[in-house]
């Protein structure tokens, strides 16, 4: 459960179960923050006293310097980790880790790792005060990338997402950005979502459930307002 017992959000693990409500406020605070190339980024202290320890054990450049660069404009203290290079190497568990960074005075933990289930299990067992935010689990999310291409998509097309189409192209059975997509796109009442990818890289039966599948890529683009492109994984 990502969430306190008043219902707001503590953890960020999934964007699954986020209302188009809850989301369009987290789009309208991000919107807040961005600025024109070559502009000064907004900076403030909001986040002033706070400790964030960004663990990676996955090859991360964008992820890793957005999650650095946000946590220190906004006043918090970040430390890096090559959890690679740390204990764990040497034996310990994830949690290990984390408690032992607990008893150092950390309030939040970005974690992206390959395997499914790490980082709720580290949210459960966490101690009270402290906030963990996913950076990139398996196959199977990446939240914030998600909100992002949210965001992206409201700056060019605007809020009325029902009346887009949103054509999803690529390795999607395997790539965690698609499901994250999946999830906020009909979270915001997208009009129409396409996935296209040859049978080989379309979800298994019973995932994505509200999309229309295509593997013509003639036919899954034609009129479509957004387009998608994934890598193969």
């Amino acid at each position: 459960n990502q969430r306190r017992a008043d219902g707001s959000l503590r953890h960020l693990i999934t964007l699954a179960g986020l209302g188009r409500t809850e989301i369009g406020s987290l789009l309208d605070r991000s919107q807040a923050y961005v600025c024109a190339p070559g502009a000064r980024p907004p900076a403030n202290r909001a986040l002033a006293g706070m400790t964030i320890g960004n663990l990676f054990t996955e090859p991360s450049t964008r992820t890793r310097v957005s999650f650095e660069l946000a946590g220190r404009r906004l006043g918090a203290e970040v430390i890096n980790l090559e959890v690679q290079l740390s204990s764990r190497a040497k034996g310990e568990t994830m949690l290990d880790t984390i408690h032992t960074l607990e008893a150092l005075h950390f309030d939040a933990f970005v974690i992206r790792d390959s395997q499914p289930g790490v980082i709720a299990h580290v949210a459960a067992n966490v101690a009270a005060h402290v906030s963990v935010f996913s950076a990139g689990e398996a196959h199977l999310s990446h939240p914030t990338q998600g909100l992002l291409d949210a965001l992206t998509v409201r700056q060019y097309k605007g809020e009325r997402f029902d009346q887009l189409c949103v054509a999803i192209v690529g390795d999607i059975r395997h790539s965690r950005v698609a499901r994250s997509a999946y999830e906020v796109f009909t979270a915001l009442g997208v009009g129409e979502l396409r996935l296209i990818a040859p049978p080989a890289l379309m979800p298994v039966a019973g995932e994505f459930a509200a999309g229309r599948r295509c593997t013509s890529l003639e036919e899954g683009l034609r009129d479509a307002d957004v387009v998608m492109m994934l890598r193969i994984q």
